[in-house]
């Protein structure tokens, strides 16, 4: 469904959220095959401590939530390098949150990082993509996008939002030539999840997650979602009439 890649050497590839997690184990496999990176977060340090061995590697902190922040960092990575051949977009938030337990400040602050702050990203890369005519783009949601769960009241109306998202990008920008990745994990060890105290069901270390994200780009799949054995599941579940979708969950969570 997107263009195969082969070879990652000398590729121009845009990684945001690159800090921790998921982003910064992509990163450093990427950097090991020879990919040119742009490496933003917040996080200044962490950025540099992966970029230490790659002096050309462009460390570009930003906050994906400040929409300047995230143009600048465009405009320098254009100046640089003349163009993008890739951004992944994985930088999110997550905060446990249930009905009996509703914050609004917190479900802005999750609606700001993980639905504003790509939409920050698009806004600043949809014009090089365009006027190139080819390139892609890869955006991080979840696969707690698919269906409503328990803990997940903000969390996963923002990831599903991301899904629609980019199954819209696919129908306007693959026809222009620009690949679009839609990347949903299940559970993932990273930061976010050590918080989590239930059982996480096929849980996965974030080295692994790159792993799998970046077959699935060089395959050029449109969804790429990992791992199967968990993710496939729950895109049966949500084939399953709501009395029989909503009884599973509850038995298979207990909430």
């Amino acid at each position: 469904m997107n263009t195969k890649i082969t070879n990652w050497g000398g590729l121009r590839v845009w990684v945001i959220g690159a800090s921790s997690g998921i982003g910064a184990e992509t990163a450093r496999i990427l950097l090991a095959r020879g990919a040119r990176l742009a490496l933003s977060a917040r996080n200044r340090d962490g950025l540099q401590i992966i970029a230490a061995e790659h002096s050309e590697t462009l460390v570009l902190p930003l906050d994906i939530t400040d929409h300047a922040s995230v143009i600048t960092a465009r405009d320098r990575i254009v100046a640089s390098w003349g163009g993008i051949d890739l951004v992944l977009v994985v930088a999110g938030t997550y905060s446990r949150m249930r009905a009996d337990d509703f914050d609004l400040a917190i479900a802005e602050r999750m609606v700001d990082t993980n639905l504003r702050g790509p939409l920050n990203c698009l806004d600043a890369v949809l014009p090089t993509l365009l006027s190139q005519g080819h390139g892609g783009i890869g955006i991080v949601a979840s696969i707690a996008g698919l269906s409503g769960l328990p803990n997940a009241l903000i969390y996963g109306p923002t990831k599903a939002a991301l899904i629609n998202l980019c199954e819209s990008l696919y129908l306007d920008l693959r026809p222009r030539g620009i690949s679009v990745y839609l990347i949903d994990p299940g559970f993932v060890e990273t930061p976010l999840t050590a918080g989590n105290e239930f059982k996480m069901p096929a849980l996965i270390t974030a080295s692994a997650a790159a792993n799998e994200l970046l077959r699935g780009i060089e395959c050029g799949e449109f969804h790429i979602h990992f791992p199967k054995r968990f993710t496939n599941w729950l895109r049966l579940l949500r084939l399953l009439p709501y009395r029989w979708y909503f009884w599973l969950v509850h038995k298979a969570t207990g909430l």
